[in-house]
């Protein structure tokens, strides 16, 4: 029986995937980004369980990159194209491009998740850390946009719907998604500084960061996750 707990969770995540997709096509984006967030602690979750469970099992494996690609794949696609779509809301056309088609880049994410997640299943150098950045983190980073035009206390909307950054953004995400670039993950062996300093760093920053700027910090938690990644390459 235990060995169906971890499968449970995964399903409950690309559920929670599913539900995003339907309120962000509703125009509900605050709803999505929550469901996100839900999401990536399923996600996690079910890796821990089948961990502690020792409930491996092959359709596990695959079971959780076809949720990944739902959940970390498809819907960072949708969020971005109506954040485009929103921001061209006052244009008919955008670089020479119809405002109606242009917002479709946004899935360029979609794509890019898609050769993330097949490289993963085959890439043995990533059974300890990432090589690119993980859909999850991707994401989250995207999930942030429409909490942060919701609880904008910085005034910063016009910057966030800006069409040229966020089209910037669906270009350094995909490519991060595939970059080779050694990323750490968030996985504690133990409790010893000189085996999870850059972790423990990172934890605490992004708490502070948190608890000083909100929602608007997630996206510089993010770079701050690649920055630390590059800056100190060499952990367990």
């Amino acid at each position: 029986m235990k060995k169906h707990i971890p499968n449970t969770i995964t399903c409950l995540n690309l559920f929670c995937g599913c539900l995003a997709v339907y309120f962000a096509f509703h125009g509900n984006l605050v709803y999505s980004a929550y469901l996100v967030g839900l999401a990536a602690v399923l996600d996690f979750m079910d890796g821990m369980l089948a961990r502690l469970l020792r409930a491996y099992s092959e359709i596990g494996k695959q079971l959780d990159s076809l949720a990944d690609m739902v959940s970390f794949g498809f819907v960072p696609g949708v969020l971005m194209y109506h954040l485009l779509e929103r921001a061209l809301a006052q244009q008919d056309t955008f670089l020479g491009i119809s405002s109606t088609v242009f917002p479709f880049l946004g899935f360029l994410i979609t794509i890019f998740s898609a050769l993330r997640l097949a490289k993963f299943n085959i890439d043995t150098r990533q059974t300890t850390s990432f090589i690119g950045m993980p859909t999850p983190a991707c994401t989250i980073f995207v999930s942030s946009l429409p909490l942060i035009l919701a609880n904008d206390a910085f005034g910063i909307a016009e910057v966030v719907l800006n069409p040229f950054l966020l089209a910037f953004l669906c270009f350094l995400l995909s490519y991060l998604l595939v970059a080779e670039i050694p990323l750490f993950a968030l996985k504690f062996k133990n409790l010893s500084w000189k085996d999870n300093s850059v972790r423990f760093i990172f934890v605490l920053l992004a708490a502070m960061l948190s608890v000083l700027f909100g929602f608007t910090a997630v996206p510089f938690i993010i770079a701050l996750y690649i920055i630390l990644s590059i800056l100190k390459p060499s952990y367990s």
